[in-house]
């Protein structure tokens, strides 16, 4: 890791701010949501078409609500969270009058949504917890699912072209950490993660990171690609 690098503070991230057109990352340079790309995830839309989802389906920082809205078009049963009150807001309006159900909580806590849910969709959350709030972060999924519920993550990978540690995860970290708190993983591979490309430039250059972009000018990032089941405890 380069000295530049070490210099961001990540866990000061201030999601709230980027919401409302302030700055995520002081120094960074970055005042656009980075993963608003308008759209459900490419990997969320194909995940839906792998039957992944089922029952009540729990989107954990669902951001700016865009995966959720797709999973309610789809007919699934959905309740969003995220830990910014900007975002929770932002998604309800794209969701109109879609019956979702959001709230602004602590992924790590989640007190109130004990053994609620059948499916869980991780979209790019894990990566953005501090590495000591990951376990509680698994474990509170789990107490928040039922028998057989599975789980589906999407995670920045520490592999070459990768974000920046702590934002990118070692494989063996996501799969100890996820294992420890009571899921059995069933598919662990690499993808690709579609991002904002105009507005990140400064924050690429002084990371040393040049992301390949998508037919759409979207960058594209690569990231585990995580299925698990609920192991009863």
């Amino acid at each position: 890791m380069s000295a530049t690098e070490q210099d961001f503070d990540y866990a000061a991230a201030d999601f709230n701010a980027v919401y409302t057109g302030g700055e995520l990352l002081e120094g960074a340079a970055i005042k656009v949501v980075p993963w608003d790309i308008g759209e459900a995830q490419p990997d969320v839309v194909e995940l839906e078409q792998l039957g992944r989802f089922h029952g009540a389906v729990l989107d954990i920082g669902c951001g700016p609500g865009d995966n959720a809205v797709f999973l309610a078009r789809r007919g699934y049963r959905v309740t969003a969270i995220d830990a910014a009150s900007a975002a929770v807001e932002q998604a309800r309006r794209r969701a109109g009058d879609l019956e979702i159900e959001f709230a602004v909580a602590d992924a790590t806590d989640l007190t109130g949504y004990e053994g609620r849910f059948d499916s869980v969709l991780d979209s790019a959350l894990f990566h953005t917890l501090p590495g000591p709030a990951r376990p509680r972060y698994a474990a509170a999924l789990h107490r928040v699912t039922r028998p057989g519920a599975q789980l589906s993550v999407l995670c920045f990978a520490d592999v070459p072209g990768g974000m920046p540690a702590p934002l990118s995860v070692p494989g063996e970290e996501l799969r100890g950490t996820l294992t420890e708190a009571g899921w059995d993983i069933t598919s662990m591979e690499l993808s690709e993660y579609a991002g904002v490309a105009v507005g990140m430039e400064k924050f690429f250059e002084r990371t040393g990171r040049q992301p390949q972009l998508d037919a759409k000018g979207r960058t594209r990032l690569p990231i585990w690609k995580v299925f698990a089941d609920r192991v009863s405890r």
